[in-house]
């Protein structure tokens, strides 16, 4: 019997659309310095990654220490009275590129009234605006669709992309097909064939890989983008070229 040797992965160049620095403690009991998440990304062959922090002044110090390797999105918490001004001096004076919102974190819906001077600005500025997606009752597909429909000019990453129950991963990208400014986002994404179908039913321009390191590890992550059979463009676009074009 003649045996098939399996193909090694041809090396691609990758973007983090989706990591972090700091320390998450309570249930998740996990922490990354920006040195610590260099060397992971060194290992992996991650050329850059979007960081952001709970405390972006760590987000922020990242950024300035290695601004070759670190793009930075600030996180709000839209309840402050300061987090309007909090994003407008990340943006217009850290140079930040992006903003990340986590509606679960912050209890609110994507389109409750605190949340909307924060989108207005993105779309003013035109930077993307990265949500968590994926655990009730605060951050599922449905509700971040209802603000894409509000705001068709900003451009929404659905982090996780429904994250590991299968039908939210299915509503989220039903819900990316109904919005053209929708991008779906891979990290920690339950069921790697999702990933294929998204590229396919979404659009191969349209879906990012991301970590979410330090919660899930860059070999995992990058694992499931190879299990789903893309083709090597699309895997390109996916690992690389999409992140590139719009979150940077």
């Amino acid at each position: 019997m003649t045996r098939v040797k399996a193909k090694a992965p041809v090396k691609a160049r990758v973007i983090d659309a989706h990591a972090h620095v700091g320390r998450f403690g309570s249930w998740a009991g996990v922490a990354a310095t920006s040195e610590e998440l260099l060397r992971e990304m060194d290992a992996a062959g991650v050329e850059r990654a979007v960081v952001f922090s709970p405390d972006n002044a760590l987000a922020r110090a990242a950024v300035l220490g290695r601004p070759d390797r670190f793009t930075g999105y600030v996180w709000p918490n839209p309840h402050d009275a300061g987090a309007l001004p909090l994003v407008k001096r990340a943006v217009r004076e850290w140079g930040f590129r992006g903003i990340k919102l986590h509606p679960l974190v912050h209890a609110f819906l994507p389109t409750d009234e605190e949340v909307i001077p924060i989108v207005e600005f993105a779309r003013k500025e035109q930077i993307p605006v990265a949500i968590h997606s994926g655990h009730p009752p605060f951050s599922l597909p449905w509700s971040i669709g209802e603000l894409a429909e509000l705001y068709p000019d900003v451009l929404l990453v659905m982090l996780h992309m429904g994250h590991a129950h299968g039908v939210y991963i299915q509503a989220a990208i039903n819900t990316a097909r109904k919005h053209d400014n929708i991008v779906l986002e891979t990290s920690g994404v339950s069921m790697h064939s999702k990933i294929k179908e998204a590229v396919e039913r979404v659009g191969e321009g349209r879906v990012v890989f991301g970590s979410d390191y330090p919660f899930h590890a860059y070999a995992v992550e990058l694992g499931k983008v190879e299990a789903a059979g893309l083709t090597e463009g699309q895997r390109e676009l996916v690992l690389y070229g999409n992140a590139k074009k719009l979150l940077l």
